[in-house]
């Protein structure tokens, strides 16, 4: 992976004022003048500032960059770092009517923004979150000018992005450009074509799984500020089509990437919205398998086992089609995601035969997920002290993450080199740790 494909939230904040790394040293060394004090900025420093790793600035350089790019200072308190940079606002809220605009918020920052490490601000995603859970959804309103959409057009819309989405793993890769085409259409239809009340929740749910299918992409290609405004537009769509099950699987959605980026604690909260909306028993399982994956992540143990109960029973009690956005949700999905909890509860042992159970039991047009799951594995050898096993099952999650094209699955998979890093006499780890040099 190139980490100069990485923008950091700095560098998308100069793009979004046109400052360049030294505009912005001179911006804030003339900040502190005001302030009667001086400032040792330089160009040097922005870029230190802008790597992957570095830590953040300073408190008192925050407050200089928050004057040189135009932010309140109580922002920066408020929000927290690097919530308060320009780009990285608040989503707009649900109700207001501003659902096209979402979706067209999120196209335009797409293409703005390249590979980030951060989604929506914690305390934002769960204000989305308990807006959801409140508010009544209003039914789509037909649009007042232009052509009128034919039923039967919108038929063929649903049927075509049915088939892009539908794809074996290894094939979707390659359908971001005709998805974004189809979102385009799509959203253009709303914004400016005349239609009836029952076409526009058609065009709307439309809407939200295109843009709930590009925030995947982008999340699995690590662009994880586009991958949250897309969903958060999706969520829009959904809510204003009065899908409840849909917007539940939209936050579960936010919620996974929330875990994915290392914050529990929001997810938590994020999925107990979900739950109070969501009937289908399949998305309950799927809630309740997350909420308890959230739960190990912040080592509350017997909540995580009451969730993962609560997610088999669900599962268990299915009988009726689940909707398309969890249809997949299947025993090896429970099987694997318990183990995962268990890697997390510092149980490694029953952890490893949960995932090797589940990843027997994938399909295997799900490869992506296969190679999460091996990864699980993986690291529930590795902790086990199996070493030679551990590198084995993680250079087959590599291949299989390479073979995807997912970036955030390969640097998973990465991120095991260190702890194999002093096992290079061990059977199997020089080809893993020179795999993952290659892929870097």
């Amino acid at each position: 992976m190139d980490a100069q494909s990485f923008q950091h939230p700095i560098t998308v904040a100069r793009a979004l004022r046109g400052m360049s790394m030294t505009d912005l040293a001179v911006a804030m060394r003339a900040a502190a003048r005001r302030r009667d004090r001086r400032a040792g900025t330089t160009k040097q420093q922005v870029y230190a500032w802008e790597r992957p790793t570095a830590r953040p600035p300073s408190e008192w350089s925050q407050l200089l960059m928050a004057e040189a790019l135009g932010v309140d200072p109580e922002h920066v308190t408020a929000l927290g770092w690097p919530y308060w940079l320009p780009g990285t606002e608040a989503p707009l809220p649900l109700g207001t009517g501003a659902t096209v605009a979402a979706l067209r918020e999120a196209q335009r920052r797409a293409m703005l923004n390249r590979r980030t490490l951060l989604g929506l601000a914690p305390a934002a995603l769960i204000t989305l979150s308990q807006q959801w859970a409140t508010l009544d959804p209003a039914l789509a309103a037909t649009a007042t000018d232009g052509r009128t959409v034919d039923p039967e057009f919108a038929g063929w819309l649903e049927t075509s992005v049915h088939q892009l989405t539908s794809l074996a793993t290894a094939d979707r890769q390659h359908t971001a450009p005709l998805l974004d085409s189809y979102y385009d259409t799509v959203v253009g239809l709303l914004e400016s074509a005349s239609y009836s009340e029952q076409t526009g929740v058609r065009l709307q749910l439309l809407a939200s799984s295109l843009a709930q299918t590009i925030g995947w992409h982008k999340f699995d290609h690590e662009h994880h500020s586009a991958a949250a405004r897309y969903w958060t537009a999706a969520l829009h769509a959904a809510h204003h089509a009065g899908d409840t099950d849909r917007g539940a699987g939209i936050l579960s959605d936010l919620a996974y990437q929330s875990m994915w980026l290392g914050h529990g604690a929001p997810a938590i909260q994020v999925l107990d919205h979900a739950l109070t909306r969501t009937e289908d028993p399949t998305a309950r399982s799927l809630l309740n398998l997350r909420r308890a994956r959230a739960l190990a992540m912040t080592g509350e143990a017997r909540a995580c086992r009451r969730a993962l109960d609560a997610a088999e029973h669900a599962l268990n009690v299915a009988t009726t089609a689940p909707p398309a956005w969890c249809s997949w949700m299947s025993p090896a999905d429970l099987a694997v995601d318990s183990g995962r909890c268990l890697i997390d509860l510092s149980e490694p042992g029953p952890a490893h035969r949960q995932i090797t159970e589940g990843v027997t039991l994938l399909p295997t047009a799900r490869d992506k997920t296969r190679a999460v799951f091996l990864t699980y594995e993986a690291e529930s050898l590795l902790r086990q002290g199996e070493v030679d096993q551990g590198a084995a099952t993680a250079h087959q999650a590599l291949l299989l993450a390479q073979h995807t094209g997912s970036t955030r699955c390969i640097r998973q998979i990465s991120d095991l080199a260190p702890a194999l890093s002093g096992h290079q006499h061990v059977e199997g780890v020089g080809q893993f740790l020179d795999a993952v040099r290659s892929a870097a």
